[in-house]
């Protein structure tokens, strides 16, 4: 009998070399799915900001439909088909109401602001600064010699007009989908979570929703006393379109810092023709409105519900207003907040175990 003499196994590699080595085979990955998801990202953002804007309306119907039930004591349907009769309603009332009244008034402070804009064009051009370019404002009557002209600019305005309906239907839609089941479409996407991490990333969307809430409810209300505010202050001054001077601010107003800066123009144009004294009492009401607004009202409504520091949401809103245009400037606020609660949960938190650093942030 033969006894044949086997090599010895081979000795295991060390726990922390196949450690090692599965964290560098991994890291390419990792960057290429970064890579990826960066440029699905910049080619989609359009999309995707209309999809949150969906999200958004959803967020403030679900949160009417909250606040309803503290009133009401009826089922969630009950609720929320109650509420969406009730905006509706409103919604058809503002449009009757804008289709009578509102064009005549916007031609109105159009031809002021036009008017005001040939003065200041002239003063300017008298210290040498161009205000509009070497070749002016065009006028209808250039357009009328050049029909091909003209045809190309009705037919932006007009796909413009259908871009800008259709968006919003869709927006509309998307948000009463979301809002009609909203457990249903959170539990959908965390079918795509590992069982194990689902209750954190529930929890974490969960606060996510709360922030947008706070956010949304904060903003409207703010713009609210806004509008009502300069409204009365306008009329009071006997200043031509005041409801609507004072509407496109308080919805102005809805863009954190650069809001109420773009509103104070169409308000200046509107009152240089009435003389330095009222445009003077127009400016400091405007100020102080403001003012009071953003230092006194803002904090009492968010509670520091919603901890953006002003400097990171004007960095997103001048970013996002660069890259994405005005739904970039508009979104930015809200996007960040939505990043920011991800980062601290996910990365912060769980990735660097720092609930410590997290809670002295707050």
């Amino acid at each position: 009998m033969t006894i044949e003499n086997t090599p010895p196994p081979p000795s295991p590699a060390p726990a922390g070399t196949v450690a090692a080595w599965r964290h560098i085979a991994t890291l390419p990955f990792v960057v290429l799915a970064v890579a990826v998801g960066l440029a699905f990202l910049w080619y989609s953002a359009p999309s995707l900001l209309l999809l949150f804007a969906g999200i958004l309306f959803a967020v403030l119907l679900d949160a009417c439909t909250r606040g309803l039930g503290r009133i009401l004591p009826l089922g969630r349907p009950w609720r929320y088909a109650l509420v969406v009769l009730a905006i509706g309603s409103c919604a058809a009332l503002v449009l009757a109401w804008s289709i009578v009244r509102l064009p005549g008034q916007v031609h109105a402070l159009i031809q002021v602001m036009d008017a005001q804009l040939t003065v200041l064009e002239r003063e300017l051009a008298s210290f040498g600064i161009d205000l509009f370019g070497p070749n002016g404002r065009e006028d209808l009557s250039q357009f009328l010699a050049d029909p091909g002209r003209l045809f190309g600019h009705v037919h932006h305005a007009v796909t413009g007009v259908y871009a800008v309906i259709m968006n919003t239907i869709v927006v509309v839609c998307l948000g009463l989908f979301f809002a009609g089941q909203p457990a249903a479409y959170r539990e959908g996407v965390l079918l795509f979570v590992p069982i194990t991490r689902r209750p954190r990333v529930r929890t974490v969307m969960d606060e996510m929703g709360k922030v947008l809430r706070n956010w949304l409810l904060g903003q409207l209300l703010r713009s609210t006393v806004v509008t009502v505010l300069l409204t009365v202050s306008f009329y009071l001054l006997d200043i031509p379109g005041a409801a609507l001077l004072g509407l496109q601010a308080g919805a102005a107003n809805f863009i954190p810092y650069l809001g109420p800066l773009i509103a104070a123009f169409p308000v200046v144009l509107v009152t240089m023709p009435l003389g330095l004294p009222l445009l003077a009492w127009v400016l400091v009401i405007y100020v102080a409105i403001q003012t009071i607004e953003g230092f006194v009202i803002a904090p009492l409504i968010q509670k520091g519900s919603v901890n953006l520091a002003p400097a990171w949401t004007l960095f997103a809103i001048v970013i996002f207003g660069a890259m994405f245009g005005a739904m970039g400037i508009a979104l930015a606020a809200p996007v960040l907040a939505v990043i920011r609660i991800a980062a601290l949960r996910f990365y912060v938190e769980d990735w660097l175990h720092d609930r410590a650093g997290v809670a002295a942030g707050k």
